[in-house]
């Protein structure tokens, strides 16, 4: 969990941006995104193969 505590002289606007930084940082709502749902083990390998193939054909239209 990502915590922040007030400094001197911060505002709260300044430090509601630092909060959103860390939690960025964090991937912390990446994570909550992606458990929304349930994925099958099937379904995440069918798209970890997707992602792969892509990632590969990026490769090699990057080589030539």
């Amino acid at each position: 969990m990502s915590k922040v505590t007030l400094k001197k002289g911060e505002t709260q606007q300044q430090l509601m941006r630092r909060f959103k930084k860390k939690v960025i940082a964090s991937k912390v709502l990446g994570e909550v995104r992606k458990r929304r749902w349930f994925v099958s083990r099937t379904e995440q390998r069918r798209e970890d193969k997707k992602s792969a193939i892509r990632r590969a054909k990026k490769a090699s239209s990057e080589n030539k």
